[in-house]
C-alpha cells in the first residue's frame, strides 16, 4: 500500500482551502466533477490554471483584470469627475452589479489596521493621488466598510483629499449593495 491520498480525497481536501467551503460542499463539489464530462473538468481545470498567470493589477484603479488599463477605467462613458475607493476588487463587482454608479473607482486593496501591522503604505494609495492632481476628479466617495478599521481608513483619506479641495463623500452604512 502506498502513502498517496487518492485523487477524491485530495481534491476534497482542495475544495476546503476555499473560503465558504465546508467537508460536505468540498464532496458534493468533487462528485459533480466526476459525473460532468472530461471536457467539462479539463475546462474548469484550464480556467484555474490561467488564473494566476493572465491576470494583473489596473495601472490606473489597482482593479484585477487581464487588460491593462482594464475595461472599466478605458470606459470613456462613464463619468470622469467621479472616483469611487474601494477595499478589494470584489467591491467594485458589488457596486457594479447594482448597475447604479457610472463613474470610475480605485481599490486599495486593504484598509488602514495598526493591530495587524497595515498602515497607510501598505495601501495602493501613490496613483489614486496621482489621478486626483489631474485637475478632472470633482468627487471622491469612500466606499470603506463601516469597521473600525474601514472608518480609519476613510478618516485618513478624507483628511488627504480635502487638502486638494477635491469634495469627498462616504457612502452611507447599512446601504445593501
Amino acid at each position: 500500500m502506498t502513502n498517496q491520498e487518492n485523487p477524491i480525497d485530495r481534491l476534497i481536501k482542495e475544495f476546503k482551502k476555499l473560503p465558504g467551503i465546508g467537508p460536505k460542499s468540498a464532496q458534493r463539489l468533487v462528485f459533480h466533477l466526476i459525473r460532468g464530462s472530461h471536457q467539462d473538468c479539463e475546462s474548469l481545470a484550464g480556467a484555474v490554471a490561467q488564473l494566476k498567470t493572465s491576470l494583473m493589477l489596473c495601472s490606473v484603479c489597482n482593479n484585477i483584470t487581464d487588460l491593462d488599463p482594464c475595461r472599466i477605467c478605458t470606459d470613456s462613458r462613464r463619468d470622469s469627475k467621479l472616483i469611487c475607493v474601494v477595499e478589494q476588487p470584489f467591491n467594485v463587482l458589488s457596486i457594479e452589479k447594482t448597475g447604479a454608479y457610472k463613474g470610475y473607482y480605485h481599490v486599495l486593496h486593504g484598509v488602514i489596521s495598526p493591530i495587524n501591522g497595515i498602515g497607510p503604505e501598505e495601501l495602493k494609495l501613490k496613483n489614486l493621488f496621482d489621478r486626483l492632481r489631474d485637475d478632472s476628479v470633482e468627487e471622491v466617495i469612500v466606499a470603506t466598510n463601516p469597521t473600525s478599521e474601514g472608518e480609519a481608513t476613510a478618516l485618513y483619506l478624507s483628511k488627504l483629499i480635502t487638502s486638494l479641495d477635491i469634495r469627498i463623500t462616504r457612502i452611507a452604512a447599512g446601504i445593501p449593495v
